[in-house]
């Protein structure tokens, strides 16, 4: 039950002897008041404070008819409310339309959000949807409703063209590049990443169970994502990570950072750059590595916790890059540009295509798999896929990281017995190519 009248309150009396005549909201034996523009004299009350001026009351009628009219209409809803979010719906106070909604301004923010979860990487896909649209659109006042199935066939024509950009550095300068068109799959990731953002937006804004529906349209209902190829790149051989792991750079260059960071993936089961920006400075006493990797750390129960032991090849770099990286660069997408340009300049001298850092936690993965034979699951443990309060095992129960410790062990040794195979052959340390043997696993010198 709810009603609405108008009142004066007798305590708030003004100097000139006045009162503000408001409607009055109550509900549920509770009462808040909504101001109007009236202002009444002692001569135009009665002795029990209610308003007798005629003319006043006759315009003060419309607006409690229009109220009265609105509580009616809400229904059984009504007893979702509380007299605070009543009065809002009569005045309209929450009322947004989306053409008010500035699809920048709510990425911006919900970017943040994610950062405060530890969910950079997220955080960084919306970063680029939004400066994506506002290249497209040349502007940063863009409104959900410009969001419409043709304006997203036109974007993705747009995204697959060769164009300019405009960027800042890691010292806030506006740094400008050319950029290649998209990729089918980058086209695909980029559009999933704006339908994301869409959709979070949508629910932000609308409450079907309130039959609030802000966000009327929804164009991926009519645009369909396009469909991702699989990949053809190939993996790297065990000589092609040796080659860059010897490969030559000038000290405190961006190569020797993307040469030296790719290592250490390697070495530690495939480790994300971002985690190594994150580590603390290094102690000579370090026998092992504990993260929560971030890219999932907000996604899985045990908080994407792992213990990787510091390997006698990856301690130097370890000892070199831990806890220093932060003052290198102003954040992790900083390094990422970095190790970038590093790998493309090292795969370019090496030969090797599309050279990526994360071609490490690849390579990694493939030879754990297909070179040591290890199983899917102890490969996925190594390589921090596997949620361990999912799974009732030795590991998960003791603590125990022996499982990683041999994946690690074994992959590593690879090179090893490839530095060692190659040597003994040569007897002076020149390399030859090498191959597996299908059945036997075992390295050879090829013929």
């Amino acid at each position: 039950m709810a009603t609405v009248n108008a009142v004066i309150i007798p305590s708030q009396k003004k100097k000139d002897g006045t009162w503000n005549v408001k409607i009055r909201v109550n509900k549920d034996g509770r009462s808040t008041y909504i101001e109007t523009p009236h202002f009444v004299n002692a001569k135009q009350i009665w002795k029990k404070n209610q308003i007798k001026d005629t003319g006043l009351l006759a315009m003060l009628q419309p607006v409690l008819t229009e109220y009265r009219k609105k509580v009616g209409e809400l229904g059984i809803k009504l007893s979702a409310f509380s007299v605070s979010k009543l009065a809002d719906e009569l005045t309209g106070k929450d009322e947004i339309k989306a053409e008010d909604i500035n699809v920048v301004e709510f990425g911006r923010k919900r970017m943040e959000e994610l950062k405060k979860l530890h969910r950079e990487g997220s955080a960084k896909n919306m970063k680029v949807v939004i400066n994506g649209l506002i290249d497209f659109f040349g502007t940063e006042d863009i409104r959900i409703t410009d969001i419409r199935a043709n304006m997203l066939q036109k974007y993705e024509e747009f995204l697959c063209k060769p164009r300019v950009q405009i960027r800042p550095d890691q010292f806030q300068r506006p740094r400008i590049r050319k950029v290649k068109g998209m990729t089918v799959n980058g086209l695909h990731n980029h559009m999933r990443d704006l339908r994301v953002l869409f959709n979070t937006i949508k629910n932000f804004y609308n409450d079907e169970d309130e039959e609030v529906i802000i966000v009327k349209h929804y164009p991926f209902k009519k645009y369909k994502l396009p469909q991702t190829l699989p990949t053809d790149k190939p993996k790297l051989s065990i000589k092609q990570v040796i080659a860059i792991r010897d490969f030559k750079a000038k000290p405190g260059s961006r190569i020797e950072l993307a040469r030296d960071l790719f290592m250490l993936s390697f070495y530690m089961c495939g480790m994300n750059a971002v985690d190594m920006y994150k580590l603390q400075p290094a102690k000579a006493s370090d026998k092992r590595i504990d993260y929560n990797r971030s890219k999932t750390v907000s996604r899985r129960r045990d908080q994407a916790f792992i213990s990787i032991f510091i390997p006698e090849e990856a301690r130097p770099l370890y000892m070199k890059y831990a806890g220093t990286l932060q003052s290198r660069y102003v954040d992790h997408n900083s390094l990422d540009y970095a190790l970038s340009c590093g790998m493309k300049k090292i795969g370019a001298e090496l030969g090797h295509k599309d050279a990526e850092f994360y071609d490490a936690r690849h390579a990694f993965g493939d030879f754990a798999r297909n070179r040591c034979r290890f199983s899917m699951d102890d490969v996925g443990l190594a390589m921090n896929h596997k949620d361990q309060s999912n799974r009732v095992t030795d590991i998960y129960v003791a603590k125990n990281w022996d499982i990683i410790d041999e994946v690690q062990a074994k992959v590593i040794a690879l090179l090893a017995d490839y530095d060692r195979a190659a040597l003994e052959q040569t007897g002076d340390g020149i390399e030859l190519p090498l191959e597996v043997n299908a059945e036997s696993n075992e390295l050879a010198i090829a013929s």
